[in-house]
């Protein structure tokens, strides 16, 4: 197997973890956020400790790499390019929105077959960035923008249950009324759940270019104005 370290910040939550053969060795997470222009190169320099105290040599880096925060995402795949870079050793990328479905089927928390995961991260007002899987975590429907109202998932809905989670989903909870609709609450995409993604990746040798990866902004990211100081 492998030593990974895993980087998680493209929400508010900042995370770092590092795994052993399947297994989660170290874990740090700040709730507190958004702190990671801060928070992120400690928690990094603690697990490359640890790893290198245990006499465990880290074989790639996994980052998670969007949809979510801009600015998050880009702090996160700097620090794991330039961790790549400094050690000569493999980026893996793994998709936020995917990630986040690994505690739900990891906890057992969708009860039918043919349930579908719906993930969301919150985009602003009444839109989200949000994907369809099913429990095998095939893409039903790909990630896009959606501006949710109470028929943006019907056709979904009404043939059979979803589940939804994220940050995202909170704040839809009154939007999506239909008896198939499912929330789950405090879900968060961390690092320690990148795992299972990341080493799948790992053993299909599916590597990222090191010098021309860039995070899925899924939208362009638009500077605001200034305001006036007067």
């Amino acid at each position: 197997m492998s030593c990974i370290l895993h980087i998680e910040t493209s929400t508010n939550v900042c995370s770092v973890a590092v795994s052993e053969d399947g297994q989660c060795i170290f874990s740090k997470e700040d709730f507190k956020g958004p702190n990671h222009a801060v928070t992120l190169g400690t928690y990094v320099d603690e697990a490359l400790s640890f790893a290198d105290s245990h006499a465990i040599p880290v074989d790639a880096v996994a980052v998670s790499c969007g949809p979510g925060s801009y600015t998050g995402l880009r702090i996160g795949v700097s620090m794991a390019k330039g961790i790549c870079y400094g050690h000569d050793i493999k980026l893996l990328a793994v998709p936020t929105l995917q990630l986040m479905c690994v505690p739900v089927l990891l906890r057992e928390m969708v009860v039918e077959d043919d349930a579908l995961l719906c993930p969301m991260l919150d985009a602003r007002r009444m839109e989200v960035y949000a994907a369809v899987y099913d429990r095998a975590l095939r893409e039903i429907r790909p990630i896009q923008a959606d501006i949710v109202d109470s028929d943006t998932y019907r056709t979904l809905l009404d043939e059979r249950p979803v589940y939804f989670f994220g940050n995202g989903a909170e704040k839809c909870m009154d939007t999506i009324n239909h008896p198939n609709a499912h929330f789950i609450p405090d879900i968060h995409p961390l690092a320690k759940w990148m795992m299972p993604l990341a080493e799948r990746r790992m053993m299909n040798q599916q590597f990222e270019d090191v010098a021309y990866f860039v995070p899925f902004y899924l939208k362009d990211f638009v500077a605001k104005m200034p305001k006036k100081l007067l």
